[in-house]
């Protein structure tokens, strides 16, 4: 009796196993899909926030519920000025200004100012020497449009950022090279939350405090 039951045991788990591999790659799927993805990181751009192939996981949810925050690290689709040839490409970077800020470069101890206040920036790349990157190659002085963000990369000088594309924008009119530097909102894939990869970098991505401070925009 014992034999006959396990025997019918084991041919209901061998029946029933192609089905739970169907459902297990379909919450997969739609998990990847509309939750949680991975990203790996193939450049210097983010330094040393992120390394050279470190793996991100994102949070595509998010963002669905309200809009990318200062200090939030995010995953966008790159605005194809933006593109170096591959159609569709993933960029990450820090989002420094959101709708209707206005972020100037610099205050007298060269730090940026979002809407009159200035913002210490911890993460900005250090080199090996000590020697900290500037936070911007020049000066400037710009408002984010709607619907659009600024972003920068911690690794100022490294970084196919906000501000390169505003300082090298085909354009001659301000609206056209604040558009051409900008980030469409709803161009964003989604916010990077944690480095889970390699095991010995496995850390939170949370928004630096010293955004805090930082007053929303027309206050």
């Amino acid at each position: 009796m014992i034999d006959e039951q396990t025997e019918k045991r084991q041919g209901s788990f061998w029946r029933e196993l192609p089905i739970l591999l169907g459902v297990a790659i379909l919450v997969a799927v739609l998990v990847r899909a509309f939750v949680l993805q991975t990203f790996y990181i193939p450049s210097p751009s983010m330094q040393h926030t992120l390394e050279l192939w470190d793996r991100v996981l994102v949070n595509k949810l998010v963002y669905d519920f309200r809009e990318p925050r200062r200090g939030e690290i995010v995953v966008f689709k790159a605005p194809g000025v933006w593109q170096s040839g591959q159609e569709g490409e993933d960029f990450i970077k820090r989002v420094i200004g959101q709708p209707g800020d206005n972020v100037v470069c610099c205050d007298d101890q060269h730090r940026l100012m979002i809407n009159g206040t200035s913002l210490d920036e911890p993460y900005v790349y250090v080199e090996s020497d000590g020697t900290r990157n500037q936070v911007a190659s020049q000066n400037f002085n710009i408002t984010v449009p709607a619907g659009r963000l600024w972003v920068m990369g911690d690794h100022r000088e490294a970084s196919g950022d906000s501000l390169q594309h505003y300082i090298d924008s085909s354009q001659t009119e301000e609206a056209g090279k604040i558009n051409e530097a900008t980030v469409p909102i709803d161009s964003v894939v989604g916010r990077a939350f944690t480095i889970f990869w390699p095991v010995n970098r496995a850390t939170w991505l949370s928004v630096p405090g010293e955004f805090d401070a930082i007053p929303d925009a027309g206050k």
